[in-house]
């Protein structure tokens, strides 16, 4: 095992450990199920029309989560360093995704199958614990990206990615952020411009 996979798989373990216990032997159980996948900036975690078959611990780099709506592409939610990637709505149920996951960065992602997940939860005492839990936290972020996408301002949409990821913004293109905030380009440039001119 090389160095660069070795941190991988300790940064995957903190994870876990931070959320319930392992022994030593569910750690190599661990370390047994998730595979080391890498993706090129570009390249695709999930297709829409494709099943998920993936849950991914992201090591390094940055994804995006778009849906296409009339050709035009809808960015709703991002993931970075030390969080999962997974269309649980597709991975669960196992029907096909109405959503698209693209790396935006090279990506080193720590992946398990559904199968291998389920083994997972067999074989380690808290496991389906720490499944609830995760889940438990995509759900409420998910509920709070719909409700803001509705209810919120451009503006104020900006404003909560610059003091929830204000490193993300150095990380992503003008128009991946503005498809996230839900303006053009050039819209985004003069919500840009008024908060700094404010501040």
């Amino acid at each position: 095992m090389t160095k660069a996979i070795e941190t991988m798989i300790k940064n995957l373990l903190d994870t876990i450990t931070n959320v319930i216990a392992l022994s030593p032997g569910e750690r190599d159980i661990v370390t047994s199920l998730f595979k080391e996948k890498s993706y090129k900036k570009g390249d695709f975690f999930l297709v829409e029309g494709q099943i998920c078959k993936q849950v991914g611990f992201v090591s390094r780099g940055l994804l995006r989560y778009y849906i296409n709506h009339d050709g035009e592409d809808k960015t709703y939610a991002f993931t970075q360093e030390n969080n999962f990637v997974c269309n649980y709505e597709s991975f669960i149920p196992r029907t096909p995704s109405t959503k698209n996951i693209q790396a935006l960065e090279d990506c080193e992602v720590l992946q398990i199958s559904y199968d291998d997940l389920q083994l997972f939860y067999q074989s380690i005492r808290q496991a389906e614990r720490f499944g609830r839990i995760v889940i438990e936290q995509v759900f409420i972020e998910t509920l709070q990206d719909l409700s803001s996408f509705y209810t919120d301002t451009p503006e104020l949409r900006y404003e909560k990615i610059l003091k929830r990821h204000p490193d993300l913004l150095q990380r992503m293109s003008q128009y991946h952020i503005a498809s996230y905030v839900g303006v053009k380009p050039q819209s985004l440039s003069r919500i840009r411009k008024r908060i700094f001119t404010e501040k």
